[in-house]
């Protein structure tokens, strides 16, 4: 394995292990938050949306942080306050005190997050960059996985109490991860400056903010947490009850629609790992990622027009499927063409701003879904409405000019920009 491979999987596997606790609690709290001291089911969501609105002042800080520290300290850190809170997920009791463990994890997964992306940046070259960037989001992805599959079925079986103390044990095997890696400072000594050693420096280049490729990943990459973190994800479930009813006959089988969607999910985060991977390998290819790109977004697009109507249920779960493989490539070439722009300008300040934009995404694409569905066919509006916005993105990257495209495609090619090549001509 490479050692570029090496340090991005090592990250993926920290994330993962500490997600654990995360994903447990979206299976387990709604049905055992009398065990967490809870009052009222409204306690609960708001216990499982918290952590994202607190990261939202918090990811600048977090940005910051990682220019005095290095990327080692940070893990380690977010690895022992995702631990700690994790087992305190089984101890605690009443909801001030479940507020400040999740406020806690909401600073953990800022760590994480930037962390790994840092360590894509820093460690991946030109032609490996998109199957780096899907190689870790979908591995990290199994936290989730593991978390929901198994934390449901020990939560059954031994309580709260017993899968939340088991799983910040398996958080803590992050820290040997960390040290097993050799890195003293888990970072590259040839870095030009955007991840050095003894913290993610920030180099003399000065992010433009009006830049039309800063102002459209960050535009892009809210949108699509809007539309597939945020709306996509917290409607499944009623979406499928929308059409089919509580419950759901699949192949003489009959289940709840929130099981199936459970199972929909989970199989999301079951092929993420290969897919992720698989697309950003292509990404990094001869065609660039523009191309594959687009395509899912015209594939969402469809498949977003076409899932709020009634349809036989293995039509509808086809376009489901097509659609959720699409959100897989969507995620995976829209943070490897973000990390394209970072390696040329401020890296720690536009995967700071990024990582903002997606929190927000994810955090209002649920309020708007909900507030949509309260007026009449308000679940055909939503999804017509979310069709479209794939439509402007798309329509955005295919008109934003070819000069900046082939910018962009320079700079993943490993080749000098048009405008140096033209220079070069006249000297």
């Amino acid at each position: 394995m490479s050692q570029a491979k090496k340090k991005v999987v090592v990250v993926s596997l920290v994330t993962a292990l500490s997600l654990l606790g995360d994903s447990m609690l979206y299976v387990v709290l709604p049905i055992y938050w009398s065990q967490a001291g809870l009052v009222s089911l409204w306690e609960v969501g708001l216990l499982l949306s918290v952590n994202r609105l607190v990261r939202l002042p918090l990811n600048p800080l977090i940005g910051w942080l990682y220019t005095k520290i290095s990327l080692r300290t940070g893990l380690a850190v977010a690895v022992c306050l995702a631990a700690l809170t994790t087992m305190g997920y089984g101890w605690v009791q009443g909801l001030w005190l479940w507020l400040l463990l999740r406020s806690l994890w909401g600073f953990s997964w800022s760590l994480l997050r930037l962390g790994g992306f840092f360590t894509v940046i820093n460690y991946s070259g030109e032609q490996q960059r998109g199957y780096l960037m899907g190689l870790y989001n979908g591995l990290y992805r199994l936290g989730s996985l593991f978390g929901m599959i198994l934390g449901g079925l020990l939560a059954s079986l031994f309580g709260l109490t017993f899968v939340a103390t088991f799983f910040g044990c398996c958080s803590l095997l992050g820290l040997f991860l960390i040290f097993w890696s050799g890195d003293s400072q888990f970072v590259s000594k040839k870095s030009k400056g955007q991840v050095e050693s003894g913290g993610a420096r920030e180099e003399k280049k000065e992010l433009d903010w009006f830049s039309p490729h800063v102002l459209k990943v960050i535009g892009s990459g809210f949108l699509l947490t809007l539309l597939i973190n945020g709306i996509f994800a917290s409607t499944l479930s009623y979406l499928l009850y929308y059409h089919f009813s509580e419950q759901v006959s699949l192949f003489g089988v009959v289940m709840g629609a929130a099981t199936l969607a459970g199972f929909l999910q989970g199989a999301r985060w079951g092929w993420e790992p290969f897919l992720a991977a698989f697309i950003g390998r292509l990404s990094d290819g001869p065609w660039g990622r523009r191309p594959f790109f687009l395509g899912a977004l015209f594939l969402s697009a469809l498949g977003y027009a076409l899932l709020p109507w009634s349809m036989s249920i293995y039509t509808w779960l086809f376009f489901l499927l097509v659609t959720m493989l699409a959100a897989t490539a969507l995620t995976t070439l829209m943070d490897a063409l973000t990390a394209d722009v970072a390696k040329t300008t401020n890296a720690i300040a536009l995967m700071t701003a990024y990582t903002v934009a997606l929190d927000l995404g994810a955090s209002v694409g649920p309020l708007i879904a909900y507030l949509l569905f309260l007026v009449e066919s308000g679940i055909i509006y939503t999804y017509l409405l979310s069709a479209g916005l794939f439509l402007f993105i798309a329509l955005l990257w295919l008109t934003s000019g070819r000069k900046k495209h082939a910018h962009l495609e320079n700079i993943q090619q490993g080749r000098k920009p048009m405008e140096e090549k033209e220079r070069g001509r006249t000297c």
